[in-house]
């Protein structure tokens, strides 16, 4: 039985425009995490948790292309927004609370 909260509205309501970031930026994957994923999103005070993989992490402009998707990503949907990869997560006890919560969005 999956006992996963709903995708929240937000993301649900925006899930086109999403999909043309990511094709526009080369994300193949993007995953939510933390409140959203977990049932507990403020929509006063919280923030949106993501992890992304991205093409061409060794190319030319890469970085760029990260800090772009986010600012992108706090655009369209109005509120702060916290980008990862799986490489930035260090912390073991991090990880454990990430992946206990980490829903898939979307795969390209």
């Amino acid at each position: 039985m999956d006992t996963a909260a709903p995708l929240l509205p937000l993301l649900i309501d925006r899930l086109e425009p999403l999909r043309h970031l990511c094709a526009l930026y080369g994300v193949d994957r993007l995953e939510v995490f933390g409140s959203a994923a977990k049932g507990l999103f403020d929509p006063a005070s919280s923030d949106l948790d993501f992890i992304v993989q991205m093409t061409g992490q060794r190319e030319p402009g890469y970085a760029r292309r990260f800090c772009s998707f986010a600012d992108e990503l706090e655009v369209l949907f109005g509120r702060p927004v916290d980008l990862l990869t799986e490489s930035m997560i260090h912390n073991p006890y991090f990880r454990k609370d990430v992946d206990a919560s980490r829903r898939l969005i979307l795969e390209l």
